[in-house]
C-alpha cells in the first residue's frame, strides 16, 4: 500500500496542474489576461489559492505554461495531420491546413496571437513558436527548398509564419476558411516548385 501513496498523490498533484491550466485557459481566452483573475481561476478549478501558487510563481507563469500548451497543441495537430512520404511541398500544404484548423479552436487566437505577445513580448513568444509548429515549419521549408542560404532560409520562415498568422486572425474575423486555405496554397505553390 505505501507504494501506491506516492503515485496516488503524483496523481493528485497532476490533476491540480490540469485543472488549474483548464480554469485558467478560459479565463484567459474569455477575458483576457488583464481582466483574469487569479480567484475566479481557483473557484473554476475547485483547488486553494495555495495550490495555485505551488504550481506557478505567479499569474504571469500560469498564462506561459497555458500557452505553452497550446503552442504544443498546435504542433500535435499539424504533426497528426501530415503523414510521412508526403513531398515538402504538400507537407508543408496540409500542414498550413492543419495550422489554420488548429488556430479555429475557440479562443485560441486571442491567447497565441493577441495576448501571449502583449503579456508575454514577442522574444517569449518566439521561443514558444520555434520549439512548436515555427520549428516544424523551418524544417519543412529547408527540406523544400534544398540549397537555400540559411539566413534566407530563416528569413522566408519568418515570413510564412506572420502569413500563416495573419490568415489565422483572417479567419478568426468571419473570412472564409476555404477561400483564404486556397491563397495559402496557392503562395506555397509560387514559393516551391512541383
Amino acid at each position: 500500500m505505501t507504494a501506491d501513496r506516492p503515485r496516488r498523490q503524483q496523481a493528485r498533484t497532476e490533476a491540480t496542474r490540469l485543472a488549474l491550466l483548464d480554469a485558467a485557459r478560459e479565463q484567459f481566452a474569455g477575458r483576457g489576461h488583464a481582466a483574469a483573475s487569479t480567484p475566479a481561476i481557483v473557484e473554476a478549478a475547485a483547488v486553494t489559492r495555495g495550490a495555485l501558487y505551488h504550481h506557478f510563481a505567479d499569474k504571469r507563469a500560469l498564462f506561459h505554461a497555458v500557452l505553452a500548451r497550446e503552442a504544443e497543441a498546435v504542433a500535435d495537430d499539424i504533426a497528426r495531420a501530415t503523414p510521412s512520404g508526403l513531398s515538402p511541398r504538400m507537407a508543408l500544404e496540409v500542414g498550413s491546413r492543419a495550422y489554420l484548423a488548429s488556430m479555429a479552436m475557440p479562443g485560441r487566437t486571442r491567447l497565441l496571437l493577441i495576448e501571449g505577445p502583449a503579456v508575454l513580448g514577442l522574444a517569449a513568444m518566439e521561443a514558444l513558436d520555434m520549439a512548436n509548429a515555427a520549428g516544424a515549419l523551418r524544417d519543412g521549408l529547408a527540406a523544400a527548398l534544398v540549397g537555400m542560404p540559411g539566413d534566407r532560409l530563416d528569413a522566408i520562415a519568418s515570413l510564412l509564419s506572420a502569413a500563416f498568422d495573419r490568415a489565422a486572425l483572417d479567419i478568426e474575423g468571419g473570412a472564409d476558411e476555404e477561400v483564404v486555405n486556397a491563397a495559402v496554397a496557392w503562395m506555397l505553390g509560387r514559393l516551391i516548385p512541383g
